[in-house]
């Protein structure tokens, strides 16, 4: 079982597990986003799992993605693995819609803010019923 990042404590919360990733929220309110990180100790890129391991990873990629389509209702979703800032691997998934606060350019160009309470919860709520 792999640590989660300092990081990723901080920036978002914790919705549910999967069979390979824990699926956290992150705290901006400006986008439905959540990130999936792989529970293996000292893994940084995907090519570092082993292929059953990144077939899973690939599985659970599209479940939460059809997942956060019908939450969200949204049909496009940004689907990224960068790793700049915080390298422990881990998988943005983030529903986006033509009028939010960045489109077409990426979510990273504008600050988050956090969710208040209220929301916080009821989106928290949201998402822990359809995991």
């Amino acid at each position: 079982m792999n640590k989660i990042n300092k990081n990723f404590i901080k920036s978002s919360h914790y919705i549910s597990d999967l069979k390979l990733c824990s699926v956290r929220l992150i705290d901006n309110q400006h986008f439905p986003w959540i990130i999936l990180i792989p529970k293996r100790k000292g893994i940084t890129d995907i090519t570092e799992l082993n292929s059953k391991d990144q077939i899973l990873l690939m599985k659970e990629i599209v479940y939460v993605s059809k997942l956060m389509k019908k939450v969200f209702k949204t049909k496009k979703l940004n689907v990224e693995k960068i790793g700049n800032i915080v390298p422990q691997l881990h998988i943005h998934i983030i529903a986006r819609y033509k009028n939010d606060l960045t489109w077409p350019l990426s979510v990273w160009v504008k600050k988050g803010n956090i969710y208040s309470k209220e929301n916080l919860n009821l989106i928290l709520g949201k998402l822990k019923k359809v995991f």
